[in-house]
Parts: structure tokens; sequence; C-alpha cells
């Protein structure tokens, strides 16, 4: 068998077993993103929104749509490599991938496009979800198409490095509750930077995750804070150099064989 026949059943075996992992298990991957971001869209979008106005032109409710969808994408493309690494470092089962006859990069790609799917999947029904409460249009589909990938991407590996730090199951959760989060909700989804001081709009823009969203949001509606092809060059700098960091403490065996 040539080595590229190898390697695409390699990654084809790891993204098989991630995309069963989670839909096996629907009911906690699935559907508690679904109804928490529902209550987030009766919430501030119903209940508060009707008393905030228009916002950058459109109803509060629209405004928070394409920051919402993209949290939801953020947070499980994350979660998912987190937790099916870990898992399989803790379970020692990581090993036996380790010693096929494939490279790391083979193995960081097929646990990345897991997580890819799973944050993909959820930024889907997030999306049918708010059809229920406003109007969707796209006003670039390349854009949108676009800038969610590559942050799903971000972000999954961005799991990858977080699962392989970790030495026990709290320590995957100490960055997305004490890095992830803040940056998610400061991160321009429920409000235009715009209404700042001018001192919190420059501090603002140190935030990755504006960029993303307002990037999204103008795919959507039309209207961002930031330019948006500076943001995606942005983001395709950042998935080179967290690639590159993740293959090679994978290399290394950070981690794993210490």
């Amino acid at each position: 068998m040539s080595p590229v026949r190898i390697y695409w059943v390699a990654f084809n075996t790891i993204l098989i077993k991630e995309v069963r992992r989670f839909t096996r298990i629907w009911a906690q991957t699935l559907l508690p993103p679904a109804i928490t971001m529902a209550l987030y869209f009766v919430i501030f979008g119903n209940l508060i929104g009707s008393r905030i106005g228009d916002m950058g032109g459109f109803n509060y409710m629209q405004f928070i749509m394409p920051g919402l969808i993209m949290m939801s994408v953020i947070t499980n493309s994350y979660a998912n490599v987190t937790s099916s690494f870990f898992s399989s470092k803790f379970q020692k089962s990581v090993e036996e991938i380790l010693v096929a006859p494939v490279p790391g990069w083979v193995i960081l790609s097929g646990y990345v496009l897991g997580g890819v799917t799973r944050g993909l999947l959820v930024g889907l029904i997030v999306t049918i979800l708010a059809l229920f409460f406003t109007e969707l249009t796209v006003h670039n589909l390349f854009v949108t198409i676009t800038v969610v990938f590559l942050t799903a991407v971000l972000f999954a590996i961005g799991g990858f490095i977080n699962a392989l730090f970790a030495r026990k199951f709290d320590d995957i959760a100490i960055i997305p509750t004490f890095v992830l989060t803040p940056l998610t909700y400061l991160g321009g989804v429920f409000y235009s930077i715009q209404l700042l001081p001018e001192f919190w709009q420059g501090v603002s823009l140190f935030n990755p995750v504006l960029y993303m969203v307002n990037t999204f949001r103008y795919g959507i509606l039309g209207v961002s804070d930031i330019n948006h092809w500076a943001a995606l060059g942005t983001i395709c700098l950042f998935i080179v150099v967290f690639f590159a960091l993740a293959l090679w403490l994978l290399e290394r065996g950070r981690g794993i064989r210490q």
C-alpha cells in the first residue's frame, strides 16, 4: 500500500471516529448548545433587544445573531478536540495511534477536522433556530463560509494544544473558563465597539475573537467594526502558527511521553 493510501486511511479513520463520538452522544454534544443559544435569542433578542432598539442599522436580534452563531462554533470546535484527545491520553489509547506508521500532521489533521465538523454542525443548528426569531440574509457568501470554517479550524487546533498540556480533567476547563469565555463575551457578540469609549475601543482591538465575530457579521449583514479582509489574513496566519506549534509539541511527545 502506498504511503498516500496509508495516510488517507489513517486520517479518514480518525475523522470518522471523532464524528461518531460526538454524534453517538448527541444529547450531550449537540442539544445543550442549541438550547443555550435559543435562550440567548429569547432573553437578549426578544426581551432585552426590544428595549435596546436598532444597532448598526439592524434590529438587535439581527445584530447579535451572527455573534451567537460564531460563539457556538468557537466553543464546540474547541471543546470537541480538547475532550476527545485528552480522553485518549487518559485511557492510554493515544499510544496506539502514535506508534502507527503515519506522520503527526495526519493525526493532528484528523482530530482538528473532527472538531471543525462538530463546530460547523452546531453552528448550522443554531442558524436554523435563529430563523424562528429573525430573518436571515447573507451579504457575502464567500466571506461567511470562509471565516466560519477558518475560525473552527483555529479553535480546534487550540483545543488540541490545550489537551496536550492538560494533566487532569480539570485542566481542560481552565482555558475555556478563564480565557475563551471572556474573550467571546467581550468580542462584540452583543454590542458594537463603536459604543465604547475610545480607550476601550483600542483595547478591544487586541481581542482576536472581535475580528472573527465582526467578519462573520459582515458576511451576514454587511456591517463590521473592522476590516474583514485583514481579519481573514490574520486568522490564516494564526492557523499556520498554531498548527506548526501543535505539530511540534505532538512530535516531541509533549504531555504524552512525559
